[in-house]
């Protein structure tokens, strides 16, 4: 039996005539200026451009990013998601794009810092290095925590989505906002009640979005521990990543005993943010993804501090 020859002889073009055979034509010529200063600027261009954009930037931009925590671990090497806006006036074609980028490689020496006052920093380098009047920058990132097991108190990490944005005029005009998405276990009120036994429960997502007092330092407390505990401190049991057979009971049976319906836990929530005196401005949202449905339960609540008074 004759052997099947693998080997291929087959004469291809060179590289070049195989990207010619695909599209690639010869560079035609140029005649357009190649030094900057002589080209043109269409974004710069001064007319009447019929509105005023509130905002127009980057979005998605994905960068290396250092953050502080009060739960261990302490200091933490993450990755930021960022977007960042200007205002332009009607007079102006737009913003130089470019710009953003560039002053985050020049914010990055050191490591990109997310706190307070290096974002106040950022803001104000930005936005003279833009020449507009307004930037906001925002900037979502999964912050990690450990977790310890209630009754074995086994380690491990579990995470949850946190962002902080500063909209900011000048060094006396600014406003910083946070947000903390964490996840939670709910037992069903109703279903507890109406069974012979056993209750269902689900994964709840609970999201708080806050505004902060002007004098908040976030060097002098942790944001996201705070929120974390607002939501986790009001659940019917708490998330755990590392879970053995004595926990799981543990775990299992604070759900039973804490049953909470979504409505239940926005209330709950909102109270303990009403409580920190950092915080002006709230708004929680619990998404339970039901077990026993397809759907997904939702609540809500909005809540301004200083219209309170």
């Amino acid at each position: 039996m004759n052997k099947i020859d693998t080997i291929s002889h087959r004469v291809l073009p060179s590289k070049k005539d195989r990207h010619i055979l695909f599209g690639s034509v010869e560079p035609g010529p140029k005649t357009k200026p190649v030094v900057k200063e002589d080209m043109a600027d269409l974004q710069n261009t001064e007319k009447d451009f019929l509105f005023d954009i509130k905002e127009v930037g980057i979005s998605n931009v994905k960068y290396p990013i250092v953050i502080d925590s009060a739960i261990k671990p302490v200091n933490q090497s993450t990755i930021g998601n960022f977007k960042m806006t200007a205002q332009v006036d009607r007079t102006s074609k737009g913003t130089n794009m470019s710009r953003f980028l560039e002053q985050i490689e020049q914010s990055n020496q050191d490591g990109f810092r997310v706190d307070f006052s290096s974002l106040l920093h950022f803001s104000d380098s930005l936005k003279q290095r833009l020449e507009q009047e307004q930037v906001t920058v925002d900037i979502s990132f999964p912050w990690f925590y450990e977790r310890t097991g209630p009754s074995t108190e086994k380690v491990g990490l579990n995470h949850a989505e946190a962002a902080i944005k500063v909209h900011y005029i000048d060094t006396d005009e600014y406003t910083f906002h946070g947000s903390l998405t964490a996840y939670i276990t709910t037992l069903c009120p109703c279903s507890k009640e109406i069974s012979e036994y056993s209750a269902h429960s689900q994964r709840g997502k609970v999201t708080m979005e806050v505004q902060f007092t002007d004098d908040f330092n976030d060097h002098e407390s942790d944001w996201k521990e705070a929120l974390l505990y607002a939501a986790e401190s009001n659940a019917s049991a708490m998330i755990h990543p590392v879970l053995k057979r004595p926990d799981e009971k543990h775990v299992t049976e604070t759900a039973y005993e804490n049953p909470r319906f979504v409505e239940d836990i926005v209330r709950l929530v909102a109270a303990d943010l009403y409580d920190l005196p950092f915080i002006k401005k709230f708004k929680v949202t619990c998404e339970n993804e039901e077990s026993i449905h397809l759907h997904d339960a939702i609540a809500a609540i909005e809540f301004d501090k200083e219209i309170d008074r």
